[in-house]
């Protein structure tokens, strides 16, 4: 195989590769984020209602398990569809090798030569990589795929529950270490610093404006919070 194939920086990047395992570090700070603003912003609306601090901390444990279990399942779902459609990809492509070998070797070269490489070079590429493994070629560069590294929906569940529980702890434990009648107050500043937190680590794994991305995700935080108190205060009910 001709190195310059490796090299060439529009062939999709190897499944498993260092850019895989960032897409699911930002989706786990994401998830963060997500338990940050939804609990403190139930806990803030709450709290202007008027309701007491126990009732305050009982609604943002509500907050935590069921976003936990949504954000979950949720998940669950999401990759169990993705991961059959890539189990469909590969019944296809072993389908279309057993009944046109020659004629995958060709479309292979094809796609080789719409990256830049000459004719000639692509097709001996695509004649390496077809007599080594002809499954595992096709499959690396029509759909970026492994067969051997599906996407795990159990996996994917937990790790969006347990960021989304960590993320949620934020609030709840500045709710736990605040005097009750100033409780609004510290869960606000507690969201704030870790939005700010969250927004530099997302930018820092995205390599993008870290600025930028702490302003989205504070505005973003603040206006939910700033909602959610304000509807609690006008028609908000204490539970006490």
């Amino acid at each position: 195989m001709d190195p310059a194939l490796q090299r060439r920086p529009d062939l999709p990047p190897p499944v498993g590769s260092i850019a895989s395992k960032l897409n699911w570090l930002r989706a786990g700070v994401l998830g963060a984020n997500d338990g940050i603003v939804s609990t403190a912003a139930l806990m803030v609306g709450v709290a202007s209602a008027g309701t007491s601090p126990a009732g305050v901390l009982t609604a943002g444990v509500a907050a935590l398990v069921a976003g936990a279990f949504s954000m979950g399942v949720g998940e669950y779902v999401s990759v169990s569809s993705q991961r059959d459609s890539e189990r469909g990809a590969i019944r296809r492509e072993q389908q279309h090798l057993a009944d046109n070998p020659e004629g995958q070797i060709d479309q292979l070269a094809h796609m080789f030569e719409e990256r830049g490489l000459s004719p000639a070079t692509a097709h001996t590429a695509a004649l390496e990589l077809h007599g080594k493994d002809p499954l595992r070629a096709h499959l690396s560069i029509e759909y970026n795929l492994d067969p051997d590294d599906l996407n795990n929906p159990w996996s994917a569940a937990l790790a969006s529950a347990v960021a989304f529980t960590i993320g949620s702890f934020i609030p709840l434990l500045a709710a736990v270490l605040s005097p009750g009648a100033w409780m609004p107050w510290p869960i606000a500043i507690a969201t704030v610093v870790a939005l700010l937190i969250t927004g530099f680590v997302s930018a820092r794994i995205g390599a993008s404006g870290k600025r930028v991305a702490m302003f989205r995700v504070l505005i973003g935080g603040i206006l939910a919070l700033a909602a959610t108190w304000a509807i609690g205060a006008l028609v908000g009910t204490p539970v006490h």
